[in-house]
Parts: C-alpha cells; structure tokens; sequence
C-alpha cells in the first residue's frame, strides 16, 4: 500500500472536521488542502488563527507518521506559528510540510501555509515527540 493510501484510509476525526485533503505524501514531504469554510472564521470573514495551526499541526503529525511503523505514535510537543496574512472565506489553502530533523526521538517539520495562488499564510515550525513501540 502506498503512503497516500496508508495515511488515507482511516480520516482523523480533527482532520476531517476541519475538512482536510492530503494532496500528495512521501516520507519528506505532506501536501494537503483545506477549504476555509465560514464556521472556521473570525471576523471579518478569515481563517482563524487556531485554525491555521491545527491544519499545519495535523501535517506534521502525518509526516512524522510517515516516518514510524504503525505500531509508534506521535504528540505535538512544541510550535510556533508565524502568521503573513488572511485567508479568506471561500478560499482553499495548501499546506506543505518538510522535515527539519527526523530523530529517533523526536522530529522537526515546518509546514508553508498558502492560499491556493500562492499568498502567503503562515509559516508553522513544531517538534513531534516519537513514542517507539519497540
């Protein structure tokens, strides 16, 4: 089963409340699409901010995934969010995650949050904590 599948066949609940698509997955590297829908708004009518880093948190919770065996599991231990500008509703964002470090321990991805012609949103960095099943 390839990766895309693997990380598709079982939606996290979050991840699919928030109405988030995995576009494309390898090991170093997630894409993913979201809809910015009204009930994820503050006013006037933008992405909100906690929305914008449960979407990158949720990448970089995948990308650590695709790192480990299926028995390990991972937790966000640390981000940090540096926000650019507003997605509006009606827009889709893209998010792309890439590794920073990938240890035996934990791993660092920082995720690119842009609207779907290139705007930049935000740019998320977080450490994942690795709980190894062996």
């Amino acid at each position: 089963m390839d990766l895309l599948t693997h990380l598709t066949k079982e939606p996290l609940p979050f991840a699919a409340l928030l109405g988030i698509e995995i576009v494309s997955a390898v090991p170093d590297k997630i894409v993913a699409e979201m809809m910015v829908r009204d009930e994820l708004c503050t006013r006037p009518d933008v992405l909100h901010g906690g929305a914008v880093m449960a979407f990158a948190d949720t990448l970089g919770a995948l990308g650590t995934l695709a790192n480990l065996t299926d028995e390990d599991r991972t937790a966000t231990i640390e981000s940090k969010t540096n926000f650019i500008s507003a997605a509006p509703v009606g827009s889709r964002i893209v998010g792309e995650t890439m590794p920073l470090h990938r240890g035996r321990r934990t791993m660092v991805w920082q995720t690119r949050v842009t609207t779907a012609d290139g705007k930049l949103v935000a740019i998320v960095s977080q450490t994942q904590l690795v709980f190894r099943n062996n």
